[in-house]
């Protein structure tokens, strides 16, 4: 399973400092993806690009053009999209005769969030 930590720009920079200074050891996740905030992550979640995971899920498309073809979006469109998905890990695109194949890397996520602090995470299987 593979953790992400949510956590606001100013909290990460305020944990790069006191790590810089040597007041705390670099955490373990140090330098791993984050999101800024469970708001971020759900607004990459919305219902076209859950349906754009779930076809390249249940369909396997071999190419980004057969992709946005199943989804009826633009092939510009598609690729943004996939390129914000790969960043965070959720799709892979795999080299295949000069195409690229999307394919999802995920089953699954989970939101921890912690009502107390900001120590909310992401888990993804």
């Amino acid at each position: 399973m593979k953790h992400f930590k949510i956590q606001s720009h100013a909290a990460l920079r305020e944990e790069m400092k006191e790590v810089a200074r040597g007041e705390k050891q670099a955490p373990k996740d140090a330098g791993g993806a984050t999101f800024d905030s469970v708001e971020a992550l759900l607004r990459l979640l919305t219902p076209q690009n859950r349906e754009l995971l779930a076809i390249i899920r249940d369909k396997k498309p071999q190419s980004i053009a057969e992709l946005a073809e199943l989804t009826g979006r633009a092939q510009p469109n598609v690729t943004r999209t996939l390129g914000k998905l790969v960043a965070i890990g959720f799709v892979s695109l795999k080299n295949v005769d000069r195409r690229k194949v999307p394919m999802a890397t995920i089953h699954s996520l989970r939101i921890n969030i912690d009502p107390f602090s900001q120590n909310d995470r992401l888990e993804l299987a």
